[in-house]
């Protein structure tokens, strides 16, 4: 008898036990199902939850990659160990193993703290509540670390996935019934937790904090708040336009390639994982609502010496450049739990992200980044977008129907009957 006969034969002895749904878990994860068949025809998908969970960590496998390259490079870079980036996307300087390894232990451990304090708060549930583990977290686990700052300390880490997961998730009934996306629940919490942690021009560049208030002090400024300082001058003069579209800028671990989130975003579309209409109107609304903004600076409508006026100056379509709108869009709008289900609703759900997400930016000094708090906000109103859009549907087809004309089969009768409606 194999192993995997003999873990089956364990696991269907001990499926009253409690800590049966751990094993099962596990079991499910590592192996495929004992049962064979052999006759008949079925009928074979392979989009279940835990291929769609894979699916969509493999989109970000790149993204993550691409933060532990941009991690050494941000920190060797501050200190003027190296040049800045020349020669495009693969130019030298960027692609070392000084900046992987330096960025790999660096991320390593965020990506540790995330899947395990997580599982295990699902792991926790699942033996209380005594139902199968559900493979949800796997896409969550790997989101958390893309989207804070490169020295986050640890604990702060586990105790927002804590927070993330119960009450973003399991108070909810787990996955599949939460209408918050975890992975932004545990963002909003560390943000209003520890903002300290989550803005300012320290915490983005390794090495920054640790070094503030010293001879060897160094700045990792995002762009975002480079404008937010109301800044004036030149924005080429410290950051280029190919430097913020391959990501050799910085920011959270994963959000600064608008580039690997362009071909992550693709990926999931052709996939059919992700909502491409979701992406396509967001991507719309923040367009709209920075061209509104750039129309308010043309018509000379706002001083020069406002707080908003850097960033309401800022270029329309480089909105989506910097910052985590693109990541926002393509991974965490696109949640197929918390955005909207009816075609008309994503249309809706996906403008709103983006108008709001560009407005909250220009008008939050303290923070100016507002994707997350779109997302989040939208995830809430995201089941009355489709209440409506379902209700309109159901009286236009009351209305055809009410005007459709009946027609008998009885021939005699049809002239008799023409005029009448139902």
């Amino acid at each position: 008898m194999g192993l995997k006969e003999k873990l089956h034969t364990f696991r269907v002895k001990n499926q009253d036990k409690k800590w049966f749904p751990v094993f099962s878990g596990f079991h499910t994860f590592l192996f495929t199902p004992n049962e064979i068949t052999h006759h008949g025809t079925h009928v074979k998908g392979a989009d279940d939850l835990k291929r769609t969970m894979n699916t969509v960590v493999m989109s970000l496998i790149p993204c993550l990659i691409f933060g532990m390259f941009n991690t050494g490079y941000q920190h060797y870079l501050a200190l003027g160990e190296i040049d800045a980036v020349t020669g495009g996307f693969f130019g030298s300087g960027f692609w070392t193993w000084d900046n992987f390894i330096l960025g790999f232990w660096k991320i390593l451990p965020l990506v540790v703290v995330s899947y395990v304090v997580g599982l295990t708060v699902e792991f926790i549930f699942c033996v209380i509540k005594g139902h199968e583990i559900e493979e949800g977290y796997l896409v969550t686990g790997m989101l958390v670390p893309l989207i804070v700052p490169v020295d986050l300390p640890l604990w702060m880490l586990a105790v927002a996935v804590v927070f993330g997961v119960v009450i973003g998730k399991e108070v909810f009934g787990g996955t599949g019934m939460n209408i918050l996306n975890p992975a932004l629940t545990i963002r909003a919490f560390l943000f209003f937790a520890y903002p300290t942690w989550m803005s300012g021009d320290k915490v983005w560049v390794h090495g920054a904090v640790d070094s503030a208030g010293t001879a060897d002090a160094i700045s990792g400024e995002t762009v975002l708040g480079f404008l937010a300082q109301g800044n004036t001058t030149d924005l080429s003069q410290k950051y280029d336009l190919a430097d913020m579209f391959f990501g050799f800028i910085p920011g959270s671990v994963g959000e600064t390639s608008t580039l690997l989130i362009l071909l992550g975003g693709l990926f999931l579309v052709f996939s059919k994982i992700a909502s491409w209409r979701i992406m396509l109107s967001a991507v719309i609304g923040s367009l709209a609502m920075g061209l509104i903004f750039n129309g308010i600076v043309a018509a000379e409508w706002i001083p020069e010496y406002s707080k908003f006026y850097s960033l309401m100056s800022f270029e329309y379509w480089q909105h989506l450049l910097v910052g985590g709108l693109a990541f926002g869009i393509v991974f965490m709008a696109t949640d197929p739990v918390t955005g909207s289900q009816t075609n008309r609703g994503k249309w809706i759900y996906g403008f709103l992200i983006g108008f709001m997400s560009v407005m909250i930016r220009v008008f939050n000094p303290g923070y100016p980044e507002g994707v997350f708090l779109a997302i989040l906000l939208m995830n809430v109103f995201a089941p009355t977008i489709d209440h409506y859009v379902v209700r309109g549907n159901v009286k236009r087809r009351l209305k055809r129907l009410k005007n459709a004309t009946i027609y008998p089969k009885v021939s005699g009768e049809v002239e008799a009957l023409k005029t009448e409606t139902v």
